[in-house]
């Protein structure tokens, strides 16, 4: 016949100081642990062979007749072959998961958004990102938690805008996407993503290709290149040696304008374009003809600028700032488009 325990009273029990396990009575299973100065309910129970120890909370925080309620409850479970330690983590996963649920498609941009944007290449795509969502997507859909979100809500920000907008739409389409695709793999929701484009929306809306095809950067005819050039290389200012150093590399506008001297090595004849500069996030070296040694040579270097092609304020100069002089002298081309004529 099986030891009886009698049941201690919670005077008994806040009087136990000394390490160790005391069975406290009341329900089987349960005892007051002590050890290292702090006391804890600990429920014994042996499941499918195996003996396990659930922790029920610490002493006096879970008093005594709380700690019985909960032993006994979850004796309740073992006698129903149901383990008490694995139904608990069930259930706070469950309740773990409905809380993720819970988080809206405006929060869960916001912390996507603020997560990648030092893997952007500039401060702008994050501007672009979040005036794109806020105009469009917001609106419709910010107030949504994810787990709501379903293709017809996706359309709803989509469809007034894809034909009348089409680069835009396309854009804010892949944004959301990514978002949608974030939040899955945060458990924030499951299934599909609902503004994918392959398989999925490509059958619903038109093709964004057809509806606004590509077009081209403005380019100065090949023929008419060489007196273009001369025509810059006569102009004042630092945005026209830009553009002619642009000429005479084909490089682009930004890789131009945020030119060090340190990238240049003279007596190599060679530019380096460190690879966070590059498009490619590559490095990428130059070799400079005589002429671009010769316009290089012939730059000032002012003290404590580092920009070979300096703006008025001794930064570079804005990505505005060659187009203007292209537009000013009615060149009728752009500056990226110089590589669409030497390709």
């Amino acid at each position: 016949m099986p030891k009886r325990i009698l049941q201690k009273t919670a005077l008994e029990v806040s009087r136990l100081r000394s390490e160790g396990s005391y069975a406290v009575g009341g329900v089987s299973g349960l005892y007051l642990k002590i050890e290292g100065g702090s006391r804890a309910w600990v429920f014994r129970y042996v499941h499918d062979g195996h003996r396990r120890r659930m922790g029920l909370g610490s002493y006096p925080l879970v008093g005594l007749a709380d700690a019985r309620e909960a032993a006994r409850n979850a004796l309740k479970l073992r006698l129903s072959g149901v383990d008490p330690l694995q139904a608990r983590h069930d259930q706070r996963e469950a309740a773990r998961q409905a809380m993720a649920r819970q988080v809206r498609f405006d929060d869960a941009a916001d912390t996507f958004i603020t997560e990648h944007e030092g893997t952007w290449r500039s401060l702008k795509h994050a501007k672009q990102w979040r005036s794109t969502l806020a105009t469009y997507a917001h609106p419709h859909i910010g107030h949504l938690h994810m787990a709501d979100i379903g293709q017809a809500h996706v359309l709803q920000v989509l469809a007034p805008i894809w034909k009348t907008k089409t680069e835009t739409a396309s854009r804010l389409r892949d944004r959301i996407e990514q978002v949608l695709d974030w939040a899955t793999a945060h458990g924030h929701r499951t299934g599909p993503n609902p503004a994918r484009w392959r398989s999925q929306l490509e059958h619903i809306l038109a093709d964004p290709n057809k509806l606004a095809p590509v077009k081209r950067h403005a380019a100065v005819p090949m023929a008419m290149l060489p007196g273009t050039y001369q025509r810059l290389l006569a102009m004042d200012g630092q945005g026209a040696r830009a553009l002619c150093f642009l000429i005479l590399t084909a490089a682009r506008s930004g890789e131009v304008r945020g030119m060090v001297w340190s990238e240049v090595d003279l007596e190599a004849g060679l530019w380096t374009v460190p690879a966070e500069r590059m498009k490619s996030n590559r490095e990428h070296r130059v070799p400079l003809s005589r002429q671009a040694l010769e316009l290089l040579r012939a730059q000032p270097r002012i003290p404590s600028v580092e920009h070979v092609f300096p703006s008025n304020r001794k930064g570079p100069l804005s990505d505005m700032a060659l187009t203007a002089v292209m537009r000013r002298h009615e060149l009728g081309a752009v500056p990226h488009g110089f590589r669409s004529t030497f390709r």
